[in-house]
């Protein structure tokens, strides 16, 4: 599936050993820009850590992931992978992009982005705002999840007393607050939500 980060694919295993043999197949067929990251219940495989980015030869290479794990007798599970990413909303003279990729010890991506350099961090990403429009909210999460899996994340968001604040983009986005008003929206795309892209 695509999310916020490109491919990436969530496979469940009964164990840590099991986790690796898996990894060491993927490992033959997926190149160099992988992230592997393994544990006792699940391998998730990552094609490419940038916003939005996916390319032909990911298409190929996640194709050939998938053959190779079946083979393996390893199959997805969708509803096991996200990509969280967090917001940081500015006027356009007050981005400060240095700033978060320095605090975190983030590399760059592209010129308004910072991924963890060890692939297990959150990506950020510089959310320009309106300069005409009053800052309250200076910074949001982003949860990109499978389409089939964002209306059920939303139901249990709501249920733990979330409130919906904007659902004009739904059912590709939601934009949620806690009781104290922080945001997040739950995404569906890039994954091919409907009425998106």
């Amino acid at each position: 599936m695509v999310l916020h980060g490109g491919a990436v694919a969530a496979f469940p295993v009964a164990s840590l050993v099991e986790a690796a043999r898996l990894a060491e197949v993927v490992a033959q067929v997926a190149g160099a820009e992988v992230i592997l990251t393994l544990t006792d219940r699940q391998l998730t495989v990552r094609l490419a850590r940038g916003v939005f980015q996916l390319e032909e030869a990911h298409v190929e290479v996640a194709r050939a992931v998938s053959a190779a794990a079946r083979a393996h007798g390893a199959t997805a599970d969708r509803s096991l992978a996200q990509e969280v990413s967090f917001a940081v909303a500015a006027q356009p003279d007050a981005i400060d992009v240095g700033f978060w990729r320095a605090v975190l010890g983030y590399d760059e991506l592209d010129y308004d982005n910072g991924v963890d350099p060890l692939g297990h961090g959150s990506t950020f990403w510089m959310q320009d705002l309106d300069p005409n429009k009053p800052l309250r909210h200076a910074m949001h999460v982003d949860v990109s999840v499978a389409r089939e899996q964002a209306e059920q994340r939303l139901a249990a968001a709501l249920a733990a007393g979330g409130r919906i604040v904007d659902d004009s983009t739904a059912p590709g986005a939601w934009i949620l607050a806690d009781r104290a008003g922080n945001k997040v929206c739950i995404a569906a795309w890039p994954d091919g939500a409907p009425g998106l892209g």
